[in-house]
């Protein structure tokens, strides 16, 4: 069950998915055993990988954290005073580090009943749902975890005017028909006077983005190798992970950073729980994640196709990063 604001333990409510998804034994059999192989994202954030993220938003290159950050601090003000919400709802929350700041803003401009956060982790959860009841006692805090890509037909939400977010540039990890669905879903949990504020990340300088996704720590290289130890822990594999070197580069062509592990020597990896081996060669990858870099013509068509309606776009001075502000449209106006 999920807890409200007062007393008590905060939990999160599970919310089954909407449609059928892949388990990770489905998505290695149907991905990683058959070149090219590759793997969903959302692999990478078991509770090591959450924590390592969380580690690589701090670092100097990557400026997609701080960028949005200072962006959101400039227009919170004007995004509250045109939703006035009861009720704002996160998607893909993690430990809510960015919502305090639009927290206060919609508090100064009205009542806020509700404030209400989707995640697939249940610890980052917790942890940002606590810290939002404590500074905000007399606010709600609903939690729920699942996979918001299987479909949101069995997600509850609080009363309106409601003011959702997706913040973060999670958007560009979707494929576009993926990013569609997505929204599409989104628009349908939506009515008239709910709205949607959006974070994507902007194309930009090559090297600028090549440095923020192959950091001089090397957080995001222990980030992507992690992957491999989700997958000996869940299916009794035996991967080596530094048996496999990070690498992230920019396609232009698909204006995308594309992460891949790429093993260093041939190599057999066994599978215990599956009954299975994959052979790699010298030089074979798994594509991890792709990272989707958007200019301006192609986020807002991804956001009028989904069925919204664009009612603010909100950039930095040095375009490196864009917030949107849309409502839902009419299915007449997609592209």
């Amino acid at each position: 069950m999920d807890i409200t604001g007062g007393l008590g333990e905060l939990t999160a409510q599970v919310i089954p998915p909407s449609r059928p998804i892949p388990t990770l034994a489905d998505d290695v059999r149907e991905l990683l055993l058959d070149s090219p192989r590759s793997l969903p994202p959302k692999y990478l954030y078991d509770e090591a990988g959450s924590d390592l993220f969380d580690q690589i938003c701090r670092t100097k290159e990557y400026y997609v954290t701080r960028t949005e950050d200072a962006l959101l601090t400039e227009v919170v003000g004007n995004v509250a005073a045109t939703v006035r919400p009861a009720t704002v709802f996160e998607f893909g929350s993690g430990m809510s580090r960015k919502t305090p700041q639009i927290i206060d803003a919609c508090c100064q401009v009205g009542p806020l009943a509700t404030y209400a956060a989707f995640d697939i982790s249940p610890d980052a959860l917790r942890a940002g749902g606590e810290g939002l009841r404590q500074s905000h006692p007399e606010m709600s805090v609903q939690l729920f975890v699942g996979d918001y890509t299987a479909g949101l037909d069995a997600l509850p939400v609080p009363e309106g005017p409601r003011l959702f977010l997706f913040l973060g540039g999670t958007i560009g990890n979707f494929t576009e028909p993926e990013g569609i669905r997505f929204l599409r879903d989104l628009a349908a949990k939506m009515e008239p006077g709910d709205f949607l504020l959006m974070g994507a990340d902007r194309i930009k300088d090559r090297q600028v983005l090549h440095d923020a996704y192959n950091d001089s720590e090397g957080l995001t290289a222990a980030f992507n190798q992690n992957v491999l130890r989700v997958l000996n822990a869940r299916l009794g594999a035996d991967f080596e992970p530094e048996a496999f070197r990070h690498d992230a580069v920019y396609s232009e062509q698909n204006a995308q950073i594309e992460m891949r592990l790429v093993a260093m020597q041939p190599q057999t990896v066994t599978f215990g729980i599956l009954d299975e081996q994959i052979r790699f060669a010298r030089g074979e990858s798994i594509l991890t994640e792709v990272s989707r870099k958007f200019s301006r013509d192609s986020l807002e068509r991804l956001v009028r196709s989904a069925g919204f309606k664009l009612r603010r776009h909100y950039t930095t001075d040095d375009e490196y990063f864009s917030l949107v502000l849309a409502e839902i449209g009419n299915f007449d106006e997609r592209l």
